[in-house]
């Protein structure tokens, strides 16, 4: 499977792709499709931004 550290990261902190798409200003099934190739290092490394930042503002949210 392409990008599994991807999907796992995502998984692990409670983030749907299509919250990540968004963040990416594209739809759900365009960053779904966009999974289904290797991305590249610089590429994760943003997406790995997102999901955090996601995460953090979710969690902040819950607790104040």
């Amino acid at each position: 499977m392409y990008n599994k550290d991807v999907r796992e990261r995502a998984q692990e902190r409670g983030i749907h792709l299509y919250e990540i798409g968004y963040e990416l200003g594209m739809n759900d099934g365009n960053f779904s499709r966009k999974l289904r190739r290797e991305l590249s290092d610089g590429e994760k490394a943003t997406i790995f931004e997102i999901i955090d930042r996601l995460a953090r503002c979710r969690d902040e949210q819950k607790g104040g």
